[in-house]
Parts: C-alpha cells; structure tokens; sequence
C-alpha cells in the first residue's frame, strides 16, 4: 500500500542518489584539467609546486599529485634558467609549475624524458609512472620499452606482495574463516594500490606466490612483434607459472 511514509522515504533516496551522483561528477570533473591549453600530467611530484612566479623562491599555492591533469597556458624561463610552464589546474586554479614535472604529448621528446624517469625510479613509482606514459603517449615508438619495463616491475612486486601476504595472513585464521585460501590472497589489501593502477596479479595455490598476469607483455607480442622487446616478452610469458 502506498503511503505518505513511503513517498517520503522514497524521495530522501531519491535526494542522495542525486547528490551522490553529483559529487562523483564534481570529483571528476576536478581530476580532469580545464580546456583552453595544451595537455599534461605530473609525472614528478617532488618537483610539483604550483607557484605564484615562474620562480623558486615565489608562493606556494598547492602541492599537486602525481597523475594529476593540468592545461599548460604559458612558458617562461626564470633568472637560474629553470623553465616554468604556466598552468590552469582547475576553471579557478592557476599557477607556475617546473617544467619537468610534466610531460606532455604535444611537447617534443616528453616521452623519452618521462622513459628516463621511469628507468631512473622504483618500485610502485617505476610502475606508476610507466602507467602515465602509456595512457599519455599511444603512439610513441618507445612504448614496446615502458611496456616491458612495466611487466617487470609488476612481477617484481608480485614477488613482494607474496612474502608481505605469507607473513601477514594466518593460515589458521584462514581454515577457520571456511573460504578458499586464494580468495584471502586476492584479497590482500596490500594489492589494492596496483588493481588502482590497472595491474592484475594471479595467485598459484601450490606456491602461495602472486604473480603478474602479464598484460603488458602480451600486447608487446601483439602489437609489436618485431620489436626489440617482443623475445624478452615471449620469454617471460612462457616462463609464467600455470595457475
């Protein structure tokens, strides 16, 4: 029977449903930079100081993540011959941040500057910043090498995860909880980070060891498969343990 109580309750779910919906869009529409310049990401976030100037010593106005999109308006070099690039991080948000914070598809040789950041990083940043590159540059010919340095650093760190989770998860508490043992694994919080960046790890039962599940070395044989790296991939997917 429908009721004035119904109605109401109704409506007050209908009400969050709706602000809900309005505050994701409102977070994404802050993750993504406004129009009106050219396109680019924080790949360093030690040097990403939004600043009043295009100098060192000028206000700070905000610290800005890594992965964060920015729209470049200006450029301009200070007196010590740092190079600035005016941004507009938001419709509201403006300011000056060092030029090899970020890279950009539009700007000549940004991919293989960001190839030698990844080279020069580790661990969770090395992938990190392997992810930027891929989404950022579709079409460079340097992809075949982030892709294979990507994988690596996946299983390297599926080799981490592995002794962090042995250590961490109680084989007795497992038995007792009555759900299978690799479902605890895949469940590890310790892999929420790298799911966020994309990477998937499967999980041998026998070994209790995760492993990449090798996405990014396949696509290197797919799609490149004269390439350098298409060898070192195969070799490397050939060498992933059955599940």
């Amino acid at each position: 029977m429908f009721t004035h109580k119904s109605a109401n309750a109704r409506f007050v779910v209908l009400l969050l449903f709706v602000c809900a919906s309005v505050s994701i869009a409102y977070a994404q529409q802050r993750r993504r930079a406004p129009g009106g310049g050219m396109r680019a990401v924080v790949v360093d976030e030690r040097l990403a100081v939004l600043r009043g100037e295009p100098s060192l010593s000028s206000t700070l106005l905000q610290r800005l993540s890594r992965g964060r999109n920015v729209s470049i308006t200006a450029t301009r070099r200070a007196p010590d011959g740092i190079l600035f690039h005016r941004v507009a991080v938001t419709r509201r948000t403006r300011g000056w941040l060092q030029a090899e914070s970020i890279a950009s598809p539009f700007r000549a040789d940004d991919d293989d500057k960001l190839l030698r950041l990844i080279r020069g990083s580790e661990d969770f940043d090395r992938l990190a910043r392997a992810g930027i590159f891929l989404g950022l540059f579709p079409r460079s010919p340097l992809r075949p090498a982030v892709l294979l340095i990507l994988g690596d650093a996946a299983e390297e760190a599926a080799t981490q995860l592995s002794r962090e989770a042995g250590r961490r998860l109680n084989e007795r508490e497992m038995t007792a909880g009555g759900a299978p043992v690799h479902s605890y694994f895949l469940n590890y919080n310790g892999i929420d980070r790298y799911r966020r960046q994309g990477i998937v790890f499967t999980f041998n039962t026998a070994a209790k060891q995760f492993h990449y599940d090798g996405t990014a070395w396949r696509e290197i044989v797919r799609r490149y498969p004269q390439s350098s790296e298409a060898e070192q991939a195969r070799s490397r997917l050939n060498n992933l343990p059955s599940r």
